[in-house]
């Protein structure tokens, strides 16, 4: 039987997750497996992988093919850099401690790189905001600006007008008051 490791879909329209499981390469994409050995989530950023390392490595070793999208993933989580530097121990090019040795450098290297995509994504995201922040106070400013402008119009108009009708009523007053006599 020819084994496969590859991708189920799971999910809805326009959001699909994928479990990834080892299956007989004649089984339907979405049919039946063997066994599920983790999941891929492309939908948050970065993508998020789950998997069974052990696992991944024992079905590799014994055969399994994985599929092009399988194996970058395989290759991104690093089970066929410890599948490669097992085949170099057993051909005596060095031992065991080396070959971990060796993994767990890697294994820094990219978590390194993850945490600083991720701190970048972080920072953007940060610097986005604040501008945004800015540019809606500034905003906000210039219609506090044009609002106090119109009640400043307003409030000299309305001035205005108490003036004009005080003088009119100062003018009245004499005029009334000669009229009297």
């Amino acid at each position: 039987m020819a084994t496969k490791i590859r991708l189920q879909r799971h999910g809805r329209k326009n959001y699909a997750f994928y479990p990834i499981v080892i299956a007989d390469s004649r089984a339907p994409r979405d049919g039946k497996f063997i066994e599920r050995i983790g999941s891929y989530n492309p939908n948050t950023n970065p993508a998020t992988v789950t998997l069974n390392f052990d696992r991944a490595l024992y079905w590799l070793n014994v055969g399994a093919q994985p599929t092009d999208t399988v194996r970058n993933i395989l290759s991104q989580e690093g089970v066929l850099l410890m599948k490669h530097l097992q085949g170099g121990v057993k051909k005596g090019a060095f031992d065991e401690a080396e070959a971990q040795r060796r993994f767990e450098a890697w294994k820094q290297k990219k978590q390194a790189a993850v945490d600083a995509s991720r701190a970048s994504i972080a920072s953007a995201k940060e610097i986005a905001d604040k501008k945004r922040l800015e540019e809606e106070q500034a905003k906000n400013a210039a219609k506090a600006e044009a609002v106090a402008k119109k009640k400043a119009e307003l409030a000299a108009a309305k001035a205005e007008a108490e003036a004009a009708a005080a003088a009119e009523e100062a003018t009245e007053a004499p005029a009334a008051e000669e009229a009297a006599e």
